[in-house]
């Protein structure tokens, strides 16, 4: 059988290109294997993780006796079993580090992400667009999966449609009126970074005595919330300085936490109007009680299983011991930081949550769905990561055909859609003529008080926070991404009184409205309706105090987008597909699957799809 002429000039090509792939996770372990087995001989991967033994059930690359190490490098030695020849250089770095540059992206002729996170996805678009090398984004989230095509000057980049935002919650609802288990979960991570990690002022967990429902005078009914006898009158102070000053006293922490501070909000009367009460918990009495009867394993798994309030006691009792004798072994002044996959760190975020969530009258949940919610986790499935790793190959192979135009954004639906297919290739959208990051004059203009922001705010809030600027300033922009933003600053007095600050074009960064119904919302008792909103006035909702969900470094999860979302216009983006020309609209297709979430190791590989 005759061989094309093109076929023998593309194996060419894949011997001698050079690749980077970014990500050596779930899906960066099937895409590693597979390029190696299409022919790819000189292939750069990077990740900065370590593996983990729940990453085993999907990283086929990795086996037990590599838990630990670089998933970089054992990845590169994994996948030269299957080629020998091949030329694999591995990076057990970040790939937003400053030496990992413009001219550092370069090299490649093709960029393959398979990342985790919405940060490094931005900084790559921006690296590969600055370089002008094309790039292949890709993601999953359980049974859904996306590859997508960027191409400076030919396609979309990953930042010229607006991603959806975490969700938040005014602080006021995290610590005085939880209405859903989530803000228990979220208080109870706070609680964590409180007592043995970084504090952080914006994460305090004691009653919040300037909640704007609550419209009390403290001077007048502080009197009424009574310390327990046994651990004298508790003031308020810092709960980490109160916890260092016992000596990380489980007991005294307990009752502290989950009598003291629950009397003390009972005190703030007006909270309790239209809501059910909280209930404080008392270690001695719940001690007495459970003496008779011992706490029974349920049957089923493990972590599935949901305790009694006496055993979630216990639990957080070893849980503090145990956290504060790893906090004594690092010495002084050292801190821990929080980790879904750390047994003692997740024991306690699970004791706390759910003692919580008793005091609140909901109902309490299992350590696998205070996991997935407090990891923010979609179950990855191996076989999707296998499915969209296939396909990354597939469109790298048009690139290095020279047939870039002939390039699709590939959606894995869970079901067949109305013409029975799983794969739905869809044509790639122009670059947005509004796009601040691929545009040929990268210009947005930007709202603020200058009288009142900061050169710090600007830095932090606008050009890092909403940006996503790594190095913001004229030498280290240049420097390190080979281009320049210009930002025009529009000098006002005053905007909106809960607007910081207004991206033209955009709607303004502010509070979310409050709900329609406030009759309906204000009827909702505890953690009795799945889609409660905060438990606060709307009055509180144009407090600055939003805390964030999830955390920063898992900030991926269903939010870490590498689809595009419908514009802020909210008309919906039609789309032809590839094969029928027919159009269609691409529609969120996934959402934050917080209780059916999996097990495991991370946010890998996590995308919210449209």
């Amino acid at each position: 059988m005759a061989i094309s002429h093109g076929y023998i000039e593309l194996a060419d090509s894949l011997s001698s290109c050079k690749v980077l792939v970014v990500g050596a996770g779930g899906i960066g372990c099937e895409l590693l294997k597979n390029l190696v087995l299409t022919g790819f001989k000189n292939i750069e991967v990077i990740d900065l993780d370590t593996i983990d033994v729940s990453n085993l059930n999907r990283q086929f690359l990795f086996q037990k006796k590599h838990v630990g190490k670089s998933k970089a490098q054992v990845a590169k030695e994994s996948a030269l079993q299957f080629c020998p020849s091949a030329n694999i250089t591995a990076y057990h770095d970040s790939i937003m580090n400053p030496e990992y540059n413009v001219e550092f992206f370069r090299k490649f002729m093709l960029v393959m992400n398979a990342l985790d996170n919405r940060a490094a996805r931005n900084h790559v678009n921006r690296m590969c667009l600055a370089a002008d090398i094309p790039l292949i984004e890709s993601g999953t989230a359980g049974y859904l999966g996306q590859v997508t095509v960027i191409k400076k000057g030919m396609t979309e980049c990953y930042e010229c449609q607006p991603k959806p935002t975490q969700k938040t919650f005014p602080g006021c609802t995290i610590r005085n009126t939880p209405s859903e288990p989530i803000h228990c979960i979220v208080w109870a991570k706070y609680l964590f970074n409180q007592l043995f990690g970084e504090e952080d002022a914006d994460q305090e967990v004691s009653p919040d005595t300037a909640d704007p429902e609550a419209a009390w005078k403290p001077e007048d009914t502080a009197a009424r919330a009574t310390a327990s006898e046994k651990d004298g009158d508790i003031k308020r102070v810092s709960t980490k300085d109160w916890a260092r000053s016992t000596g990380f006293d489980a007991v005294k922490l307990f009752n502290k936490l989950f009598k003291d501070d629950i009397m003390y909000l009972l005190t703030m009367d007006k909270l309790w109007k239209k809501r059910k009460a909280p209930t404080p918990l008392d270690w001695q009495q719940l001690e007495d009680s459970a003496r008779p009867q011992e706490e029974t394993p349920g049957s089923g798994l493990k972590d599935q299983q949901v305790l009694g309030v006496w055993g979630y006691c216990q639990l957080f009792q070893h849980s503090v011991e145990t956290l504060s004798s790893h906090l004594q072994e690092k010495g002084e002044g050292a801190e821990l930081v929080w980790d879904k996959d750390d047994p003692p760190a997740m024991d306690f975020v699970t004791a706390a949550a759910n003692l919580r969530m008793h005091i609140f009258s909901m109902n309490m949940k299992s350590r696998f769905d205070v996991k997935s919610m407090a990891g923010n986790i979609i179950p990855a499935i191996a076989t999707t990561n296998a499915v969209i790793a296939g396909l990354i190959v597939l469109e790298g192979l048009k690139i290095l055909a020279g047939e870039v135009e002939t390039c699709r954004t590939i959606f894995l639906n869970k079901c067949p859609n109305l013409r029975k297919k799983l794969l739905v290739p869809c044509v790639l959208d122009p670059p947005s003529a509004n796009c601040y990051v691929c545009a040929s004059k990268p210009e947005v203009t930007v709202k603020f008080n200058v009288h009142k922001t900061t050169v710090l705010a600007l830095q932090d809030r606008i050009l890092k926070e909403r940006f996503g600027m790594v190095a913001p300033d004229r030498k280290n922009c240049k420097t390190f991404f080979g281009y320049y933003y210009y930002l025009c600053v529009v000098r006002l007095h005053e905007l909106e009184h809960d607007v910081e600050f207004e991206v033209v074009g955009e709607a303004p960064d502010k509070a979310p409205t409050p709900p329609s119904n406030q009759e309906e919302a204000n009827s909702i008792t505890n953690g009795n309706k799945d889609s409660a909103q905060p438990s606060t006035s709307s009055k509180a909702e144009d407090d600055s105090d939003d805390v964030m969900i999830v955390d920063s470094d898992e900030e991926e999860a269903a939010s870490s987008a590498t689809a595009k979302p419908a514009p802020s216009s909210g008309t919906k983006r039609k789309h032809s597909d590839a094969e029928t020309g027919e159009t269609s609209t691409k529609r969120p297709r996934t959402t934050q699957q917080s209780s059916a979430a999996a097990d495991n190791d991370d946010d890998d590989d996590i995308i919210a799809l449209d």
